[in-house]
């Protein structure tokens, strides 16, 4: 096991953006899970387009050197209108009733048809929200060994969120925490095994570590007394914002 320094903020986006480039969160412009937005004036969080994240790609880096090289991108944020070769993300619909349909983002567009006549709609809705389990993860997983078998890319990147959810949830010491560990490790073993009969070498990272706290850090307030935030008249009070990440935590991009 090799130490990886993490950056700060040590979020989903803003770690991924910064392994799949090589440069700080100043250079690539991922400063978190969303940020303020100063031409809308407004918050916005899990946005998807990879035309966000500055700076060469570690697969477009990696085209220049060796000649055929290909990359999948399987659930890596900022997958949307990416260059890599294959790319699988969740995108749902939004009709105009309201209703939110399951769905994912493919490029090519066909591998979508491909994936989904083979595992079926991707389980969005335990992918977020308080259903988020190992269902979501163990999908992820098949459809990368289906990638890796019909496509195979030189390349190939796979998110699988499950250990955030319990962690967040109960913090990282309780039983359950501690059973998702081992289920997500079964799941990462199968995985990484499958990978290897094929003749790939496997790299596992992680994004962050959740840590018990006993204090605090009121971000909000801070930004208020330093007059870089203001509440408006008659909204609830934000709750404090603590160590244990939030989903949709946002930071300001200067």
């Amino acid at each position: 096991m090799t130490p990886l320094g993490e950056v700060l903020p040590a979020v989903t986006c803003t770690a991924q953006s910064t392994m799949l480039t090589g440069t700080l969160p100043r250079e690539h412009g991922i400063v978190g899970n969303g940020w303020y937005f100063r031409e809308l004036a407004e918050v916005w969080l899990w946005r998807q387009s990879n035309r966000l994240v500055a700076g060469e790609k570690v697969w477009e880096a990696a085209r220049r050197r060796l000649p055929g090289f290909t990359c999948a991108k399987l659930f890596w944020w900022y997958n949307m209108h990416s260059s890599a070769d294959w790319s699988v993300t969740p995108r749902p619909t939004y009709p105009a009733d309201g209703r939110k349909i399951p769905g994912i983002y493919c490029q090519p567009p066909d591998l979508a048809h491909e994936i989904e006549r083979e595992l079926g709609p991707f389980p969005l809705f335990q992918f977020w929200g308080p259903g988020a389990g190992l269902t979501s993860s163990r999908w992820i997983a098949d459809c990368a060994r289906l990638v890796i078998d019909r496509k195979r890319p030189t390349l190939t990147l796979v998110y699988l969120p499950h250990l955030d959810y319990d962690h967040q949830r109960y913090g990282p010491d309780d039983p359950r925490s501690r059973a998702a560990l081992r289920a997500v490790d079964g799941l990462v073993g199968d995985l990484a095994g499958h990978a290897r009969r094929a003749g790939a070498q496997v790299l596992v990272v992680s994004e962050y570590g959740i840590r018990h706290v006993r204090k605090a850090v009121d971000i909000n307030r801070a930004l208020r007394r330093a007059g870089l935030r203001r509440r408006a008249p008659g909204r609830r009070r934000l709750s404090r914002l603590r160590r244990h990440r939030s989903p949709g935590r946002a930071r300001l991009r200067s």
